[in-house]
């Protein structure tokens, strides 16, 4: 039987599992079956944390739904923050995490209000990755005859970023995961669909890279902010409002970006891997 507990950010959910005594070894089908909403717990990520290393006080693992291990998850790195304190892994409330792409660092308010130092955002094609010759603020990408005009980032995972006048009206179920497989993104890319009100006040819908569209995705909120910033739209600190409710995101257009908001655990359980 395997122990876990779940959490949310916004509505952004994950399974948190220990593996800090390194006893862990998934498989691909074990975590999607963890991440089935039908026959498992039901998650938008699982999250495993780990022994630090490299100087870090803890390894942060990510698995989408569909067992797919990526770079780095915003929302997930804050519930893990809260998830470290509440187990009694960690007496310190602030904590250096590291992942397979970058280094982050977690605040862990007395609220449970985490906030993290995520990497600072990388916009050059060939760090996102994304092909293109040259490094511009709008690329022109070609969706089933369709050119779609959209901004790349990279905050330790690839992000296209496309400014819409209505997002209720985005077309996220389709242009999301033809964006997301397109062959510009050799690994993929999590699509962020972004209205812009003001300086200080975004809203954003993203299709998350391995999941689909999700309520909140914290890395999500970080690259629309940064893209928006980059080309003048916004100011230093904007409030981002995703579906599941609003995160807050920093930057001053230089250095690292950081990403603020609740983290809530649900509950915690035991599910047998090897049944059903």
């Amino acid at each position: 039987m395997l122990e876990f507990t779940k959490m949310h950010s916004l509505g952004n959910d994950f399974v948190m599992l220990n593996d800090v005594r390194r006893v862990l070894d998934l498989s691909t089908h074990q975590i999607q079956r963890i991440a089935d909403r039908h026959r498992g717990i039901g998650c938008d990520q699982v999250i495993v944390a780990q022994p630090g290393r490299e100087g870090v006080d803890f390894y942060m693992r990510v698995f989408n739904a569909d067992g797919t291990e990526v770079g780095q998850c915003g929302n997930g790195a804050r519930c893990l923050g809260r998830y470290l304190v509440e187990q009694g892994l960690s007496e310190r409330r602030t904590i250096s995490i590291g992942t397979t792409t970058t280094r982050l660092e977690l605040k862990v308010g007395p609220d449970w209000q985490v906030k993290v130092q995520m990497s600072t955002p990388a916009f050059a094609p060939a760090e996102v990755p994304f092909d293109a010759e040259r490094d511009e603020l709008i690329h022109s990408v070609d969706v089933g005859g369709e050119s779609v005009a959209v901004a790349v980032a990279s905050v330790g995972n690839p992000h296209a970023v496309i400014q819409v006048e209505d997002l209720e009206q985005a077309p996220v179920g389709r242009w999301g995961p033809a964006i997301e497989t397109h062959s510009r993104f050799p690994e993929g890319a999590n699509v962020g669909f972004l209205q812009v009100f003001d300086r200080d006040r975004v809203a954003l819908r993203v299709w998350e890279r391995g999941v689909g569209e999700t309520q909140a995705c914290g890395s999500g909120a970080c690259a629309a902010m940064a893209v928006a910033h980059r080309q003048g739209l916004v100011g230093d600190r904007v409030a981002v409002e995703l579906p599941g409710g609003t995160a807050i995101v920093s930057w001053m257009g230089r250095g690292a970006i950081s990403l603020e908001g609740p983290a809530i655990t649900v509950f915690q359980g035991r599910i047998d891997l090897e049944s059903g």
